[in-house]
Order: structure tokens, then C-alpha cells, then sequence
């Protein structure tokens, strides 16, 4: 591993695990530092974390660790549905291959597997989150578009934008269990269209699916302790309510 991508992932991780925190003003120097790296990887890694967005330039030199208001992330949210929605009438549109579709209806079994035990456990909801991002995964691949599964992975580079962002804080809520099945029934439509070449309906409902984590977002700022469980969570402000 090069010592750029080295300086990428722990500096990434120290923004997502809150040990940066947002505003915290950040340059070449100290980040080397705290890193123990030299300047020139770091220097690519903080210019890296400013394309995915979790860093914001200085004018005045250096960078500041960026915070997101609810707002910044519905909009990501709503762009993910789009590329995502794009993607399944793509899949639909051109023909997905036999195997593929075999791919997903596999993992649509496994998800049902995983969220049909009577009592979840937070391994279960982990392994949940593994298979929605293959089911995820394997759908942009039957897009069969480069260009379209870079604009995705721009997007879900900010962790609480990704399909499986708010999972983990669902685990401790009453709701779960109605949220994933939901999640579930709309995986399955998805597949069907697909499947009979529908695309219009394709895309509608991969751009419902990925509305889903709206409810999720507003579920998790309910409180302090669902929260602390979205990775970035840190990250977010919440707003003050009278």
C-alpha cells in the first residue's frame, strides 16, 4: 500500500471516528505529525479528502474538517437515488445478464434470511449491511456504465449518503424490523422490473428506495445515542428545536 493511500484511510477515519472534529482547522504539518507520515502523501490525501468532500480549503492555506447540515444531507441522499434510479433503468433498458440477475435474486434470499430471525442481533444487522451494499453493488454493475459507477462512488465517498449509511442506528429502534422489511419488498420490485425489461419502473423504484434513508436520517437525530451509531456521524449538525 503507498504511503498516499496509507495517509488517505487513517486520516479518513479520524474525520469519520470524530477525533477530528468539524471546523478543526487541519494543515500539512500537523497532520504529518499526528500521522507520522511525510508531507507529500499527506499533502495528496488532505486534496483527495477535499474531492470527497469531507475537507474544506482555507484561502488563507490548509483545510478545515467539514460539518453537514441536514439539508447538504438530503441532497446527497436525492442525488444517490438519482445516478441509482439511472442505474437500474440502464440495467433494465439493456438487458441484464441471466447471471447477474441470478446474483441479485441470491442476495435477495440472503437478505430475507437475515432479517426473518425472530431477534436481530447487532451481527445480524452487520451482515444486513454487507449484503445491501452487494445488492447495491452488483445493481450498478448490470448498468454496465463507468461513467455512471463514478458519479455513484463520488456520492457514497460521504458515508451517511451510502445505502446502508443510517443501518446500524436503525439496530436500537422499534421501527427496525418494518424499515428493512420495506428496504426488502422495494430490492425485490427493483429485481422484477429488471427483469422484464421495465425501465421507467425500474428507476422509479430504486429512486423510492433510496428515499428511505430520509426516514432513517430524521430517525437517527432523534437522539444522541442512535447517532454516535452513523459512521460521520459526528459530522452532522443537528438543528436546535424550541
Amino acid at each position: 500500500m503507498s504511503q498516499t493511500v496509507t495517509a488517505l484511510l487513517r486520516l479518513r477515519e479520524l474525520i469519520l471516528e470524530g477525533e477530528l472534529s468539524p471546523g478543526e482547522r487541519l494543515s500539512e504539518n500537523t497532520v504529518a505529525d499526528r500521522l507520522s507520515a511525510s508531507r507529500t502523501p499527506v499533502r495528496a490525501a488532505l486534496a483527495r479528502l477535499a474531492e470527497e468532500g469531507l475537507l474544506e480549503p482555507i484561502p488563507s492555506g490548509g483545510f478545515t474538517v467539514k460539518a453537514f447540515s441536514e439539508r447538504e444531507i438530503r441532497d446527497a441522499i436525492e442525488v444517490r437515488g438519482t445516478l441509482e434510479g439511472l442505474a437500474a433503468r440502464f440495467a433494465a433498458e439493456r438487458g441484464a445478464s441471466v447471471q447477474g440477475l441470478g446474483h441479485l435474486r441470491d442476495l435477495l434470499g440472503r437478505i430475507d434470511a437475515a432479517i426473518g430471525r425472530e431477534r436481530m442481533t447487532e451481527a445480524d444487522f452487520a451482515g444486513y449491511v454487507e449484503l445491501n451494499e452487494q445488492f447495491h453493488a452488483v445493481l450498478l454493475e448490470l448498468a454496465e456504465s463507468p461513467v455512471l459507477a463514478r458519479k455513484v462512488e463520488q456520492v457514497v465517498a460521504l458515508p451517511f449518503a451510502s445505502p446502508s449509511g443510517f443501518v446500524m442506528a436503525q439496530g436500537v429502534l422499534p421501527e427496525a424490523r418494518v424499515i428493512l422489511t420495506m428496504a426488502q419488498e422495494q430490492h425485490r420490485g427493483v429485481v422484477e422490473a429488471i427483469t422484464l425489461r421495465e425501465g421507467t419502473r425500474a428507476e422509479a423504484l430504486m429512486r423510492e428506495h433510496a428515499r428511505l434513508a430520509h426516514r432513517n436520517l430524521a430517525l437517527a437525530l432523534r437522539n444522541q445515542h442512535t447517532l454516535h451509531l452513523v459512521r460521520g456521524g459526528a459530522l452532522i449538525q443537528r438543528r436546535l428545536r424550541a
